[in-house]
Formats: C-alpha cells, sequence, structure tokens
C-alpha cells in the first residue's frame, strides 16, 4: 500500500534498535505521522530524513502523541520510560494510549497499565515474535493483552506490523499478552533444544546433519526452528536476528512466571542453563540458535 498521508492519528515510537526501526518505518511509509526518539542518534536521524519528527525524551514523545508505542530490551527500560522523571505518562494526554510491544515480565505489564489508567489512560501489552525477518518484513505475530475497545482501536497499527491472522488478543486482563510471549518462548526454547540435540547425535554419529535435516523437514519432526534455526546450527552462521542475551532475559521471566504460578517448567530450565552457558562463554550478541554450539 502507498503512502496515506490522511490518518489523524499520532504515533510516537521509542526504541529504535533492530526491531524498533524496522517497525517504526512501516507506519511511517502507511501515512502516520510518526515521533520518534532512541537512545542511538543513527536511527533516529534515519527516521527524521524519511519523514518523522525527533523528540528529545519519552516525555516529548508523549506530548506530541496520541499513542506511544515502546520497544526495549528489558522490564526496567520499560518502566523508566514510562513512569521515570521524563516518562510517558507525564506526557499523555487524557484518553491517549500506550502500547508497549516489548517482552517484559507480565506482573510489571499488569502495574504499568494500572499507573497509565491513573492518569486517564489506556495500555496494551503487544509483545511480538518473527525477529529481525519479522520487522523488515511487516510479518511479526503480535500477542495483546488489554481491553478489546483498546485492541480494536489499535489493530490497524498492529496491521501495519504484522499479518492480520497473526494479531491475536489475547485477554482483557493486562498482562496476558506478555504471559502469551512467556510460552511462545518457552515453545521455541523445547524445540530448539530437540533440533540441537538430533543435529549433535547425526554429527557425533558421522552421518550428514544436514541430510538429516531434509528428512526431518518432510516428516512429522518439521518446524520452523528446524528449518531456520537448523540451518544455522549446521552453517554456524549466527548474525544475530535475536540475540542470546535477550533470549537469556526471555527465559528468566518464562522462569519467574512459572514460579508465581505453580507451573512445572522442567524443560525451560534446561534451555536457561544451556543459554546461560553460551551467554558466560561470550556468545551474549550471537543468535539464540547458538545455543546448538552447547551440545
Amino acid at each position: 500500500m502507498g503512502k496515506e498521508r490522511t490518518k489523524a492519528m499520532k504515533i510516537g515510537f521509542i526504541g529504535l534498535g533492530v526491531m524498533g526501526k524496522p517497525m517504526a518505518s512501516h507506519l511511517l511509509a502507511r501515512g502516520y505521522p510518526l515521533v520518534v526518539h532512541s537512545r542511538s542518534r543513527g536511527p533516529v536521524d534515519a527516521l527524521v530524513a524519511a519523514g518523522a519528527v525527533a523528540a528529545a525524551s519519552p516525555v516529548e514523545v508523549a506530548r506530541q502523541s496520541d499513542v506511544v508505542i515502546t520497544m526495549l530490551p528489558d522490564t526496567p527500560d520499560v518502566e523508566r520510560v514510562l513512569t521515570g522523571p521524563n516518562g510517558v505518562i507525564r506526557g499523555l494526554a487524557t484518553g491517549g494510549m500506550a502500547i508497549d510491544m516489548s517482552s517484559i515480565s507480565p506482573v510489571a505489564a499488569r502495574a504499568l497499565a494500572a499507573k497509565v489508567a491513573e492518569v486517564g489512560c489506556t495500555m496494551l501489552d503487544a509483545p511480538v515474535s518473527g525477529g529481525e525477518i519479522g520487522a523488515i518484513n511487516a510479518s511479526l505475530s503480535i500477542m495483546v493483552g488489554g481491553s478489546a475497545e483498546a485492541f480494536e482501536r489499535a489493530r490497524p497499527i498492529f496491521e501495519c506490523l504484522g499479518h492480520a491472522d497473526r494479531i491475536v488478543h489475547i485477554g482483557a486482563e493486562p498482562g496476558s499478552g506478555q504471559l502469551c510471549k512467556v510460552c511462545n518462548q518457552v515453545a521455541i526454547g523445547g524445540a530448539l533444544a530437540g533440533v540441537s540435540e538430533a543435529l549433535a547425535l547425526a554429527r557425533k554419529a558421522g552421518v550428514d546433519g544436514a541430510r538429516v535435516r531434509q528428512a526431518l523437514l518432510g516428516g512429522f519432526a518439521s518446524s520452523r526452528v528446524l528449518e531456520v534455526h537448523g540451518e544455522r546450527i549446521l552453517t554456524s552462521q549466527f548474525t544475530p536476528g535475536f540475540r542470546s542475551r535477550l533470549y537469556q532475559k526471555d527465559l528468566r521471566i518464562a522462569l519467574e512466571a512459572g514460579a508465581a504460578n505453580g507451573a512445572a517448567m522442567p524443560t525451560a530450565t534446561l534451555v536457561a542453563a544451556l543459554v546461560d552457558a553460551l551467554v558466560a562463554s561470550g556468545g551474549a550478541d550471537l543468535d539464540y540458535s547458538a545455543i546448538g554450539t552447547m551440545l
């Protein structure tokens, strides 16, 4: 779709990293007036050159926006940007909306939604899956927690970032989107550990791992993890689509959520140990599929 400079909703975007920059670019290309802020100046300048407006702080972003999206590394970053001395909630007008698309603690997401509500605004937690490729291709899966009314208001924004059938309203309870993202990371981790072990076994046994992968892709073991990460493991290509240190953070949140809800997490515990070993060995900025090297 071409540019449509008729949209009235002004969007602020905070956090222009590997994921955030292409996401913000899609919104700009679809005609939304965009105000941006990030710690690094490079992506800010690139988006300004494309038509965005730069703001010096989160509160300044909020003062110029109807909706503010955050895409940040961890829970403390989101808390600081939303509720700090120069935070978003100090600048949002009554009726405004905050959408956090980071992956953070579900408990923290609930607390932040309550603070946003105190200033007469609404909040959605809308973490994503699909990595850098999904962000670049606007094919992200988006898992949304918050009221149905707020979800419908934000749907056109989400449809600029992901396929319509991959945008799911998980529940009205704040934090439910984040809990879904926890489940996503646990499921990926289990599949990745299985693929890593299978390819390690093939290699140790002297069997061609590439042919094993080819055969498995034609059967019930086929998966996106086997297709993409299996190839990375076989070719030792670990340029990050999603960095191991961020996956380490996500698994920490997953184990905390498991403990808080009385859920046994033996597989996630094992995968977390593998990721910890990878990060400790110097692989923090490798793609998380590099946990295959630990096996």
